[in-house]
């Protein structure tokens, strides 16, 4: 039976008559990377503002660590980082100035807490650089620092890639990974890239328009990738025209113009090659393919650009 760290029933918001949150239940595993995956405005970053206590809930519950949030001891929040939307320092001081002060409102939890933030996020030590002179990549590096400094049990991370480079994705990526691996801290990230979320998630959660309209793991996920026979044809009307009445298949895509994909019916792909070309139809390739994860997101949040 899982330990689930995060936990919600029917959680909900709505602003101004308007649900930006709509009855979602989250199930968060004890030392897994979670990932919540949506567009912008799909209800990720309300979410996560409800978890750590920056929004209140219209309706439904939380549970952190087991605790219902309503009732949970003030020293529980203790437990969590957290970078919810663009991280907010003090803008006259450098780096190690704004964790200093952190340190003292939290508690160092190691000698050398700030020493190490920095330089798991890929801080320098010792620079003079204000933070309001700072890039947008080296802004999320401090958050990050920040809410990894006190060494805490659950990471929840709003968009934690935004404004890095490919290098600084990579690292932050390999330590998320290793955070999880060797320290057993359960992650909660967000993001709508779904390569980034896919190398990082053990478990998926997919957000639409407020909704959670699924969740599942990895593994789970690559299982429904389906295959399928991709024609590429001159005529991709008359194509789609004789599956229909000559094999009586339905489930296919035309993706342009003269591309359509047939999903399943692989023993018939001769006799259907053959019966394009009898009817005039030129057959320029014919390839068995798998559906990518972006394919699967599209269709999960119904086809939505």
């Amino acid at each position: 039976m899982n330990e689930y760290i995060i936990e919600t029933e029917q959680l909900t918001k709505t602003y101004h008559g308007q649900v930006c949150v709509d009855h979602i239940a989250l199930h968060v595993p004890k030392g897994k990377i979670y990932g919540l995956l949506g567009q912008n405005g799909a209800g990720k970053t309300t979410t996560m503002k409800m978890l750590v206590n920056l929004v209140r809930p219209t309706a439904g519950t939380i549970r952190l660590f087991g605790e219902n949030k309503v009732h949970a001891r003030r020293s529980l929040y203790y437990r969590i980082g957290s970078i919810i939307e663009a991280p907010a320092f003090y803008e006259n001081l450098t780096a190690e100035e704004n964790l200093r002060i952190l340190a003292k409102l939290r508690g160092q939890h190691r000698r050398d807490t700030i020493e190490h933030a920095l330089c798991v996020a890929g801080l320098p030590l010792g620079q003079k650089k204000r933070f309001r002179d700072f890039s947008i990549g080296m802004k999320q590096r401090l958050g990050i620092a920040a809410a990894i400094m006190h060494e805490p049990e659950l990471l929840i991370l709003d968009e934690p890639m935004n404004g890095l480079d490919p290098v600084g994705i990579c690292e932050i990526r390999h330590f998320l990974l290793q955070l999880c691996k060797e320290k057993q801290t359960t992650i909660l990230l967000s993001g709508h890239n779904l390569s980034e979320i896919e190398q990082l998630a053990d478990i998926i959660g997919i957000m639409q328009k407020g909704k959670l309209v699924e969740e599942i793991d990895r593994k789970q996920l690559h299982e429904k990738n389906r295959k399928y026979i991709e024609f590429e044809v001159s005529n991709v009307n008359a194509a789609a025209l004789l599956l229909e009445r000559t094999f009586h298949l339905s489930d296919y895509t035309v993706v342009n113009d003269h591309l359509l994909r047939i999903f399943g019916a692989f023993e018939l792909r001769a006799d259907i090659n053959g019966c394009f070309t009898q009817n005039g139809i030129d057959v320029m390739n014919m390839n068995i393919r798998e559906e990518k994860l972006e394919d699967y997101f599209k269709h999960a949040i119904g086809g939505a650009k």
